[in-house]
């Protein structure tokens, strides 16, 4: 009986263990019609931002700081902006599974959202986004998280493409 336990939570372990490491990062790429610096300043410019992604911002938009994300119907959802290097890079943490969510990103479990900007040409860029850290979050909202966040990622990068066109 001890052994047939044992093996049932072993197999328990190894089957979250398996779970988290596959959901652990969601990728994706796009390629969209704009030079460089203009994909770049519709990520990283706040009065671009809320054109395709959330309907405000409050707070400095800027590497070091929180600021909150308003989603409307969904409330309002805290960001720490991480990295930035002008026209390449922008990545900020949040916490998904929690929206609304305010408080210290820093101090609860979150994920890395990053948007590489690549020129394909003066006119032609691909943009890779990563979000990864799922596998930190609790146990209880991985799936859920990992899954809203796929398909809410897809619908996102199309209105920033179409953002773009115009």
């Amino acid at each position: 009986m001890v052994a047939f336990c044992l093996y049932h939570a072993l197999l328990y372990v190894l089957t979250i263990t398996t779970v988290t490491i596959m959901q652990n990062e969601i990728k994706r790429e796009i390629l969209i019609n704009a030079s460089q610096e203009r994909v770049y300043s519709a990520i990283a410019d706040p009065k671009q931002v809320v054109m395709w992604f959330p309907e405000s911002i409050e707070g400095n938009y800027q590497v070091g700081e929180q600021v909150a994300f308003n989603f409307d119907e969904c409330g309002k959802s805290q960001v720490y902006v991480e990295d930035a290097k002008p026209h390449e890079y922008f990545a900020y943490r949040w916490v998904p599974g929690a929206s609304p969510y305010s408080g210290d990103v820093l101090l609860v479990p979150n994920t890395l959202v990053e948007f590489y900007v690549e020129a394909l040409s003066a006119n032609s860029c691909k943009v890779t986004l990563i979000e990864s850290g799922f596998a930190q979050l609790p146990i209880e909202v991985i799936e859920a998280s990992y899954k809203g966040n796929v398909e809410g990622w897809d619908f996102m990068l199309d209105k920033l493409a179409m953002f773009l066109k115009r």
